[in-house]
């Protein structure tokens, strides 16, 4: 297993006047502080090209912390002595200057930690900026030891497999695997980890966890909002490529991955590996059959009128891309084949929810003339964090009657420890040096692998089949008909169930 942090590290946040170190590293950084996790020596600097001062720097880092961290309003003597480990830091990501600066910064440090510093730099950067910053810590030598310093690389990772093949090996001639930690953060969402210890640490489920077993599985992540300020950004990438190849994808090799010989980053990653490359590619025709494509319109959304994607911000008249993507995917390997696995997502949906779904096959003893539903076992991942177990039971009174019911774990009710958020798991980790929550090189190329196929038909024929939908439904009525030719349905949870429809 991987060590504990070391006792002292430099902490560079590449992009740290931006929204992400805003609203989630300096919270996380913080409630990893103020709950005993950082390193006894600690000092994090946030590098960005516009100017400013600590002062100002550090009100409005304190501004971020008292709106989103889980912790609530920062304790004031707390954050003073956390405070004192910050330091903004002006410098242009293309100019050699503010690395020069760096290296005098970590050579300083050394001598006042009287030991080797950590060095963890965390690229909160748009993609353009990442061979860029990479190659000027490479150059400069700031970080030549594999097992101390490291590199955050946030999503997307590439746009396409030919782009992701060439950004691991630009980064791969300068670091070693070791150093690169690729971020997903929904791999680092409590509920999501919590699947594997569901999974391999209870007996009762493992023999049922086949296709013996299974009739399919359901990965639904809903979103709420609307492309809004990201258009510039979304409206080159879409529902496919910024959550089904890394998002979704990860959660289903979680769900169907092999049990690993141990709880070891390489042995873990190698299972979900498995996964992906197991995951049947389509060809043209079979796209169109499969996968469901749309655009939300304008629309009443929440007592709101709702633009549509053709008239958000910098989001091109003509545009093709999709918000919406419900797909069936098969993975033909002994334990999954022949079972579809069901994926969606969107934005403008009726509800904010991350909900994964275990249908059973029904039991073949059917000998109750009411037995009509289903076990199933059912993961939400936001907005409530529980697992839930559908079953059948005889309703109490002299006639035999059943009715569904629901054996319910939620975090809320089982435990007193608070859950941290995905981010401030991530960061420990990398603090750590344990990279199992982490996506490998050939992870992130064989998800691209899977997509391609998807996106390749989707280039070829832009218009064929592009669907629409109004905020505030479940998404086109073209994404039910999908899994209803196979006489299944979406599964939406009881606080779902009065919340939106399908759109006609």
């Amino acid at each position: 297993m991987a060590q504990q942090p070391a006792n002292s590290a430099n902490i560079i946040i590449f992009g740290g006047n931006g929204d992400l170190a805003w609203r989630k590293l300096y919270p996380a950084l913080y409630n990893l502080y103020i709950y005993g996790f950082l390193p006894k020596q600690f000092s994090i600097y946030g590098i960005d090209y516009l100017p400013n001062d600590n002062e100002n720097y550090k009100t409005h880092i304190l501004q971020g912390i008292n709106n989103f961290s889980r912790s609530g309003k920062a304790d004031k003597k707390k954050w003073e002595a956390f405070s004192k480990n910050i330091q903004y830091m002006q410098g242009d990501f293309t100019k050699t200057d503010i690395f020069k600066e760096l290296e005098k910064t970590f050579s300083d440090n050394d001598k006042k930690f009287k030991t080797r510093a950590e060095r963890i730099c965390y690229f909160s950067v748009s993609p353009k900026f990442i061979e860029t910053i990479a190659d000027s810590l490479s150059k400069l030598k700031l970080l030549p030891e594999p097992k101390h310093d490291r590199i955050i690389i946030e999503k997307p990772f590439g746009t396409d497999l030919k782009s992701a093949q060439h950004l691991n090996a630009f980064l791969l001639k300068r670091f070693s695997e070791k150093q690169i930690f690729r971020i997903d953060h929904y791999l680092g969402k409590e509920t999501v980890q919590n699947i594997m210890a569901f999974r391999f640490a209870n007996n009762v489920f493992d023999p049922l966890w086949n296709n013996r077993h299974v009739d399919y599985v359901q990965i639904t992540v809903a979103e709420e909002v609307s492309v809004g300020n990201r258009g510039g950004y979304y409206d080159g990438a879409g529902a496919l490529r910024d959550m089904i190849q890394n998002h979704l994808l990860q959660l289903l090799c979680v769900v169907a991955m092999e049990c690993p010989a141990n709880y070891e980053p390489e042995t873990v990653r190698n299972a979900k590996v498995d996964v992906l490359k197991a995951i049947r590619k389509y060809k043209q025709e079979d796209v169109f059959k499969n996968f469901v494509r749309a655009q939300y319109t304008a629309g009443e959304f929440n007592n709101i009128h709702q633009v549509g994607y053709k008239q958000e911000k910098d989001v091109s008249k003509n545009s093709t891309t999709e918000t919406f993507v419900a797909g069936k995917f098969f993975i033909d390997n002994l334990r999954w084949k022949g079972v579809p696995f069901y994926l969606r997502t969107g934005k403008s949906l009726a509800k904010q929810a991350s909900v994964i779904v275990i249908q059973f096959k029904d039991s073949p003893h059917k000998i109750f003339k009411d037995d009509k539903e289903p076990n199933r076992l059912i993961f939400s991942i936001q907005p409530e964090q529980e697992i839930s177990l559908l079953f059948e039971s005889k309703v109490p009174g002299v006639d035999l009657k059943l009715k569904a019911v629901e054996m319910d774990f939620t975090y809320r009710e089982s435990y007193t420890e608070a859950v941290p958020e995905a981010y401030e798991d991530l960061l420990l980790d990398v603090l750590k040096g344990d990279a199992t929550l982490f996506m490998r090189a050939d992870q992130i190329e064989n998800a691209w692998k899977v997509v391609m196929p998807i996106l390749d038909a989707w280039k070829k024929n832009p218009l064929r089949d592009l669907k629409t939908y109004k905020p505030g439904t479940w998404g086109p009525k073209a994404a039910n008909d999908l899994i209803k030719k196979d006489h299944f349905e979406w599964i939406l949870l009881p606080e779902q169930l009065s919340v939106g429809k399908m759109d006609k």
